[in-house]
């Protein structure tokens, strides 16, 4: 019996630090969870196309304590969507937009932008585009898209 009360105090011992590490470890990932992003889309228009390709411009604010990425949009308007930014007049594709943590991504004219290419159809104004924007951290957001007459630019209005 001498040798089963050793046995019994690691058993205890050990089972009290597996337990012990488990609540320590549950509460440093609800202390990381506020520090995650937390995005609002708006502003969001889409100009009218007048060939098989499209802009779109949205406003991501994010109100959290982390950053994101924006990664990529997906649409049933076209298979072939990238984001862009416009450098010197010129427009150059990229692989993902920083959103800072309590900051903004703004996505307009003239500037960073989403392209749609090869359109599978025409939107008319007044229509809506149903986009999804895939981000690093958070979950996919859907938003709708305004279709918006072609020379549109809310900065003008």
């Amino acid at each position: 019996m001498n040798r089963r009360a050793p046995v019994a105090l690691v058993v205890s011992l050990t089972a009290a630090l597996a337990l012990a590490g488990c609540s320590s470890d549950s509460s440093s990932s609800s202390a990381s969870s506020s520090d995650r992003p937390e995005l609002k889309v708006s502003g969001g228009y889409m100009p009218r196309p007048v060939s098989d390709l499209a802009a779109g411009f949205i406003v991501v604010t994010n109100s959290g304590d982390a950053a994101d990425k924006l990664t990529s949009v997906t649409s049933d308007l076209s298979d072939d969507i990238t984001i862009h930014t416009t450098e010197s007049q010129k427009m150059r594709e990229v692989t993902s937009f920083d959103i800072p943590a309590g900051g903004e991504l703004q996505l307009e004219r003239g500037g960073s932008h989403i392209m749609f290419a090869k359109l599978k159809q025409r939107p008319e104004v007044g229509q809506k585009v149903d986009i999804e924007l895939h981000f690093e951290k958070t979950d996919p957001i859907t938003v709708e898209l305004p279709v918006k007459e072609t020379t549109y630019n809310p900065a003008q209005h």
